[in-house]
């Protein structure tokens, strides 16, 4: 049986991609990132080889490249191809699968089917990636309640960013989900750095009793 859990953020650009790779990287498992929207600067993918310090094969190869950075739905459109739920079962396995989502949650994937709607489908557990500064409150307790709408299993909330004492507890608080710690920005970002931020700031712990 596969052991997946899917990475979500509270908006695009938050830090996800960090995350998950480095989360791949400290748990010597795989990364895959099913929907790339956007690829003339290079994908996630990409990013996740040089930041995960894992080997290539670790890094799953996308089931949907689009060429522009946009929306799924509309990228898709663009390059006249239609993103079918069917094609985006998860792989299996043998070490922890780190899925990475395709911007905040409720990025629609065709007119009619979110992000959201596919993490119900695999019914793993999600982890919302969040900023620490302002607004951060209000976009992840919506990200908590459009998941737990789905019934999709909210294992906990990551902070990116600068620290932020009352942000960081007042969103696990009032979204009843565990805080998994926060990653700080680092001056100098490659897999060495990375992997070391996440030992000392990430309850790992915490993450691979989800594995269990």
């Amino acid at each position: 049986m596969t052991r997946a859990i899917v990475i979500t953020g509270t908006d695009t650009g938050v830090g996800k991609t960090v995350f998950a790779a480095g989360l791949a990287g400290v748990l010597n498992g795989y990364y895959w990132k099913p929907v790339q929207a956007g690829t003339v600067e290079g994908t996630d993918s990409d990013l996740a080889v040089q930041l995960s310090g894992l080997p290539p094969e670790r890094i799953l190869p996308e089931s949907y490249r689009l060429t522009t950075a946009a929306s799924p739905h509309l990228a898709a459109r663009l390059d006249r191809v239609e993103i079918d739920a069917t094609h985006l079962a998860f792989p299996s396995v043998d070490a922890p699968l780190i899925i990475e989502g395709a911007g905040g949650a409720l990025v629609p994937l065709t007119d009619t089917f979110l992000f959201a709607d596919m993490m119900a489908r695999w019914a793993i557990p999600a982890i919302i990636c969040a900023r620490t500064g302002l607004g951060t409150i209000n976009h992840s307790l919506m990200t908590v309640e459009a998941l737990r709408a789905r019934n999709v299993p909210v294992a906990g909330i990551v902070f990116i960013g600068d620290p932020h004492e009352e942000n960081e507890r007042i969103v696990p608080k009032l979204a009843h989900a565990p805080s998994l710690g926060r990653l700080p920005t680092l001056d100098h970002l490659d897999a060495p750095s990375l992997l070391a931020a996440m030992r000392a700031h990430i309850d790992l712990a915490a993450i691979r009793a989800m594995f269990a």
